[in-house]
């Protein structure tokens, strides 16, 4: 950073013009606080970076919780209750088949589960946990299908309740809208989805670099099997190819922050601990939902029967951040146009993928957002 983007870091609203920055070279005790400051900082910057190096990763996942239900690598986690009188309707939710799901719950008062668990919500979370080899025929329908339901009847036996409210990030809220629409009489009385893709034409660099004329899945997934975390991991990070240098530079900088340094590690341990995708169910998204679009168009297929979104008439809720890399605007706002909802809210939110989740302002923008919608649809 430079020296005047240091100083207005420093003291914004002073500096923003070249007169504040004149003003601080020529006033000798504001130039002396200044250097003092910086000084201090320099020092925090060498003991705190000594530190990041030799600290273990942060402990992540903290909520109370208890493990309710297993079948292979999937595990049904159930949150124990922080307040006393609890909304009827269990809220499920469903994470990602690629990330692992504790950037749900980061760590205590930053954590999306545990603010739900203490507005009154009976919180569950479907964990797919990682694939094993023997798990590469997995395809999207194993996952809506049958691993689905059969956990959210598992939830309805616990809970004594016959319906859940299913909320899906990313392409969690994919699996939860397809088990939507081909379970219209199923156990869903609500479902919200952060960040999902729909209109797969709008995920511009993920079709160009899945493009059948450079790109030959069938043959990485009959190779591999299971595609490994380093492939997921180099997709993600060439949408933005120098985010990870420009945030060792903002690490560096800011190392004399503790509450900097330990957001900094929380995020970026999550979005390096990618997990494989099972290969099948990597050649059929690539393939029918990215290369040919065919959710968007209507002409998708589970077990040979169509996936119709209209079938969607439970109240709907879809937050999309207004700067997302990895699911553009484009890609997720035709979402609630395609569900045949009339109870149907769009809400777009400032800031990014990740962020919208667990960021900073997450607890002020999404989760109230979320509260609010939810609250009302649950009793």
């Amino acid at each position: 950073m430079t020296l005047a983007g240091t100083l207005r870091e420093l003291t914004p609203p002073l500096l923003g013009t070249g007169r504040a920055v004149a003003d601080l070279v020529s006033d000798p005790d504001r130039r002396r606080g200044f250097v003092q400051r910086e000084a201090r900082r320099g020092l925090r910057r060498t003991l705190r970076g000594v530190r990041y190096v030799a600290e273990r990763p942060p402990a992540v996942g903290l909520t109370p919780h208890e493990v309710v239900h297993r079948r292979g690598t999937l595990r049904l986690l159930h949150y124990k209750p922080l307040t006393d009188e609890v909304y009827r309707v269990p809220v499920v939710v469903v994470t990602s088949l690629v990330s692992k799901p504790y950037i749900l719950d980061l760590t205590p008062g930053h954590s999306f589960v545990e603010h739900l668990v203490r507005q009154g919500y009976d919180v569950y979370m479907v964990d797919w946990g990682a694939p094993r080899s023997s798990d590469a025929h997995l395809r999207l329908e194993d996952y809506v299908l049958d691993f689905l339901p059969e956990t959210l009847d598992r939830v309805a036996a616990l809970s004594g309740e016959p319906e859940v409210s299913l909320v899906g990030y990313c392409m969690g809220g994919l699996l939860a809208t397809l088990y939507a629409a081909m379970h219209p009489q199923g156990r869903a009385r609500n479902l919200g989805c952060f960040a999902t893709p729909v209109d797969y034409d709008g995920m511009r660099l993920f079709k160009r670099w899945t493009d059948p004329r450079f790109v030959d899945v069938d043959t990485v997934v009959d190779v591999l099997g299971n595609v490994p975390p380093r492939l997921v991991r180099a997709g993600f990070n060439r949408l933005r190819p120098v985010s990870e240098l420009a945030g060792r530079v903002r690490l560096v900088d800011r190392l004399w922050d503790d509450d900097f340094v330990e957001a900094h590690r929380l995020l970026q341990t999550w979005a390096n601990d990618h997990i494989p995708f099972p290969g099948q169910c990597f050649r059929q998204t690539t393939k029918e939902l990215l290369q040919q679009n065919r959710l968007a168009k209507g002409t998708f297929e589970l077990d040979a029967r169509p996936v119709d979104l209209r079938a969607i008439e439970i109240p709907f809720l879809h937050a999309m951040a207004e700067h997302d890399h990895i699911v553009p605007l484009e890609a997720a706002r035709p979402l609630g146009s395609l569900v045949g909802s009339e109870d149907c809210e769009d809400v777009v939110l400032k800031g990014g993928h990740v962020s919208l989740v667990a960021g900073a302002r997450a607890p002020v923008r999404l989760w109230p957002a979320l509260d609010q919608w939810l609250s009302t649809r649950s009793s």
